[in-house]
């Protein structure tokens, strides 16, 4: 179970709640039940693997020793004697919150006042030891259900007007999609940096937004709004679902907010797709004119594939970036730069650049160059505006190894969402908030998320207290066993 002190230092860290209350109505007397007190108590509930419910949040803050319902106002002096906060009285200022901060015209994206409140929260869950300790984010979305029954057929008529239909993942078989009705929950996840340490994954940013708008677009303004609080970002990691949107939705602004790109690239997205001043253009970079088509089509390597196939995909993958135009400069203010053939820069040989015949013949070569050469290889650099790689490029050359490594970390976002979706800790399936409207929706998810964040770091807390001990007994790290099975181990085994 978290303290409760943990918790209210993360929400007086925060500032949040003095905030919100400078934006509710004066009343007639004043109110028994605080906004911090609220936050704490919806922390608290899910902290406790309750279910979202204002019931739940009030028997959490009721349940509290007598000393803390003092001061926390739960419990107050009336005239009448003491009087112990009623469920009205949380139903009331809840209200009140949710009214304050959300839209007057509710269009199914959070108001600026609640994603600035919630990105408050959970920046305030990061412990200060661990806010440089890395800049690498693992993104992706989940769907979170809304309590409301959906409009019949032909209407828009429903209990959520702000929810809306959207797809899923089911994990079967025979049926890859399914429709649910309700939000879209972004997530970016803190991941270690590039052969740097272990950290805690911790959710550092969420939102919520409804079906009918693109989660992409929704959630890519929340992080490039990170740098202006003084928080760079770095490798952005996330799947094609993100790298397959126009270039404007998603990897435009990433970049020009400093992040680095770590995607896999959607099919209809990968390989050759059109030519610049006569350079091939594929998976994100500029290939040379007479580079061998199965190098510009190579794909991102199979789970199953054996450690044969993968030497033999990596050795085709450092063949192809032999023939990668090489980047000679930054991009300027205006998001051009320049490269240089492969020839020019020693990589390969090429009758067209007789320099580069001198060199040892390790290097692949051109036996048959272009009868036409055009500027790619007649000229020294060639300069690339920024709309022809804007989709697609990114920090390493795919599919290659470096990039398969760095990739790997994105897992953490389904890590993430595992967490809050396990019913043995909190289930955020359907019933699990029966509060109607993304305003009360998303403060109950993100308080769920600042609770995860703190049993995160709890655990981490005690797997390195676990480490220290064994390492004053000379002992290794304890490590966790992989529990994966395959078909092959199955059949193996007994009946």
């Amino acid at each position: 179970m978290i303290p409760l002190a943990a918790l209210e230092r993360v929400i007086d860290a925060s500032g949040v709640a003095p905030r919100i209350e400078a934006m509710l109505p004066a009343g007639v007397r004043r109110r028994q039940l605080s906004v911090r007190t609220l936050l704490a108590g919806m922390c608290l509930t899910q902290a406790g693997g309750r279910p979202a419910h204002l019931t739940r949040v009030r028997q959490a803050l009721a349940g509290l020793p007598g000393d803390d319902q003092r001061r926390l106002g739960v419990l107050a002096d009336w005239k009448d004697g003491p009087h112990l906060l009623t469920y009205r009285q949380a139903e009331y200022t809840f209200g009140l919150v949710a009214d304050a901060l959300g839209k007057d015209g509710p269009d199914g994206l959070p108001s600026p006042e609640l994603q600035a409140a919630c990105d408050q929260l959970l920046e305030a869950s990061v412990p200060e030891e661990l806010k440089d300790a890395s800049r690498s984010l693992a993104v992706d979305w989940s769907d979170l259900e809304t309590f409301s029954r959906p409009p019949p057929h032909g209407t828009s008529d429903c209990a959520d007007p702000e929810a809306s239909w959207g797809h899923r993942r089911n994990n079967l078989l025979h049926d890859e999609d399914e429709l649910f009705f309700g939000y879209y929950l972004s997530a970016a996840i803190m991941m270690r940096e590039e052969n740097g340490p272990a950290i805690p994954e911790i959710a550092r940013r969420a939102t919520v937004s409804s079906c009918r708008n693109d989660p992409v677009r929704a959630f890519a303004p929340v992080l490039t709004a990170m740098p202006a609080a003084g928080i760079a970002l770095g490798d952005i990691l996330d799947d094609s679902g993100y790298a397959h949107r126009d270039a404007d939705a998603w990897a435009l602004p990433l970049r020009a907010a400093g992040a680095q790109l770590v995607q896999d690239l959607h099919p209809h997205d990968r390989g050759p797709k059109g030519t610049h001043d006569g350079a091939i253009i594929s998976n994100g970079n500029l290939y040379c004119p007479k580079t061998p088509r199965s190098l510009l089509e190579l794909g991102p390597l199979a789970r199953t594939a054996t450690r044969d196939q993968a030497a033999d995909h990596d050795r085709q993958t450092a063949e192809a970036a032999r023939c990668k135009l090489g980047r000679i400069t930054s991009d300027d203010p205006d998001g051009y730069h320049r490269v240089q053939c492969p020839a020019a820069m020693g990589k390969i040989r090429c009758p067209l650049r007789p320099a580069s015949m001198t060199l040892d013949r390790g290097r692949p070569e051109i036996l048959q160059p272009p009868e036409h050469p055009q500027a790619c290889c007649a000229q020294q650099t060639i300069t690339v505006p920024p709309d022809v790689l804007a989709k697609t490029a990114q920090k390493h050359d795919y599919p290659s190894a470096a990039w398969r490594r760095s990739y790997a970390r994105r897992t953490g976002a389904e890590r993430g969402f595992a967490t809050i979706k396990d019913p043995a800790t909190s289930d955020i399936a359907r019933g699990w908030c029966r509060l109607m409207g993304l305003t009360p929706l998303m403060l109950f998810t993100v308080t769920l998320l600042v609770a995860r964040n703190q049993r995160v770091l709890a655990s981490w807390d005690a797997r390195q207290e676990e480490n220290q001990r064994r390492a004053a007994r000379g002992l290794p790290p304890k490590t966790r066993k992989r529990r994966r099975k395959t078909l092959a181990g199955l059949a193996a085994g007994p009946p």
